[in-house]
């Protein structure tokens, strides 16, 4: 264990990356003064128990991870409900929206991203509109599934199957409207994408690929229907918005920490700025797994982040190495992303096969001759072998490419 400092530490965002920097901190550091702070009312809540408490499935006493209590018995001083909205780099003081001021030996950025609304006439301020990222956006969704009967999903994201496969799973008709030839369709091939739309439509989902919506439209404030951009129009009494995300940086701006897709740092996390690092969705870090900076919104990926960001700030000076990995349902099977994809790098080969009787899709993604990613849809049991080859970094002849996909 490193000796206590008495060094301050501010952490923006209590996220899985925050709450773990934070508690790694105060172990490494037991006379630090660690302040972690969120924008939310809530303490760390478990992202991935969303889906499953939407569909019903899971209680809320699991989705919650930490309480304000347990933060306090550890020494870390948790700012609920308050936004950062500039950072003093020369200074080394955070600037809250409210007027307070923190100042900081070391700061965390672990902001994250915020869902895009559904920008079109009609749609703002619409009651029945509703994202899908936060627990309070759950619970709204919840709420409204109550009296709603025909519901629409817009998008061709993770999330936008999450809230169609929710949508399904309360009884409710779905009509799924995706703006590409399929869904994740830089991750998937054709074949792909038609077992993912098979897979729905079995369930009952009408999916309607080469849409968008138009127009919102609404009576007495609430949503009533939708006009497409092929102008039909769809009657429904709720909308659920899986449009991405964006990266909350903009309280970075005139700090000279680079900011691309996400906030670029090295392999320990490390931002161009001195004493500032970022970790989890929000940061756009040095893969050594693939040579490569990588981006990927996944929990395990934030926990693993918050863990090595929390031991660098700590004395404790650690590389991420680890492959980043993304794990969802689609209704009756699964699908699980690993490492990087051609969503994060368009020019990747590919090497594919596909089980259409047994509804198994394994998919490879290469550079320069190495194992970078995969995609597994059905049976995944093959995501560890897939990992292991990733990490291994080994040029792999075209020959030899169908053996990993061997049990």
């Amino acid at each position: 264990m490193a000796a206590s400092t008495g060094k301050r530490f501010v952490i923006i965002g209590n996220g899985a990356s925050g709450t773990y920097a934070a508690e790694t901190i105060r172990k490494n550091l037991p006379d630090s003064d660690v302040t972690l702070i969120t924008n939310e009312p809530y303490p760390l809540y478990n992202r991935v128990a969303l889906p499953p408490y939407l569909r019903g499935t899971a209680k809320r006493e699991k989705v919650f991870l930490r309480t304000p209590e347990q933060h306090a018995e550890k020494g870390i001083k948790l700012l609920l409900e308050t936004q950062i909205e500039r950072i003093d780099v020369r200074g080394k003081v955070a600037h809250s929206a409210d007027g307070r001021e923190l100042p900081y030996d070391q700061m965390l950025i672990a902001t994250g991203g915020r869902p895009n609304a559904l920008a079109v006439p009609g749609a703002a301020g619409t009651l029945g509109v509703l994202n899908f990222q936060y627990f309070a956006d759950a619970e709204a969704i919840r709420e409204r599934m109550e009296t709603s009967k025909h519901a629409t999903v817009v998008g061709g994201s993770y999330i936008a199957y999450e809230l169609a496969e929710a949508f399904r799973h309360h009884n409710l008709e779905v009509t799924w409207l995706i703006r590409g030839p399929r869904f994740l369709r830089r991750v998937l091939d054709e074949a792909g994408g038609r077992l993912v739309d098979q897979i729905a439509r079995d369930a009952g989902v009408d999916i309607r690929y080469g849409h968008e919506v138009k127009e919102v439209h609404a009576r007495d404030g609430q949503v009533v229907g939708v006009t497409t951009t092929a102008d039909q129009h769809i009657d429904t009494d709720l909308v659920g918005v899986g449009l991405g995300v964006k990266m909350n940086t903009e309280f970075l701006a005139d700090t000279g920490i680079t900011v691309r897709g996400g906030i670029v740092t090295n392999e320990f996390l490390e931002t161009a700025v001195p004493g500032v690092l970022a970790a989890g969705d929000v940061a756009e870090f040095f893969d050594v797994a693939i040579g490569l900076h990588n981006q990927m919104g996944t929990w395990n990926n934030s926990v693993g982040h918050g863990r090595i960001a929390g031991a660098t700030m700590s004395g404790d000076r650690k590389a991420y190495n680890d492959t980043p990995m993304y794990s969802t349902g689609l209704f009756d099977s699964r699908i699980r992303v690993m490492g990087l994809t051609p969503e994060n790098l368009s020019d990747l080969e590919s090497y594919q096969e596909i089980d259409e009787e047994k509804r198994n899709y394994r998919r490879l993604f290469f550079r320069d001759g190495r194992l970078v990613g995969g995609c597994l849809i059905g049976d995944i049991k093959l995501q560890t072998k897939i990992i292991q080859v990733i990490q291994a970094r080994q040029v792999i002849p075209d020959s030899e490419r169908a053996s990993i996909l061997q049990s």
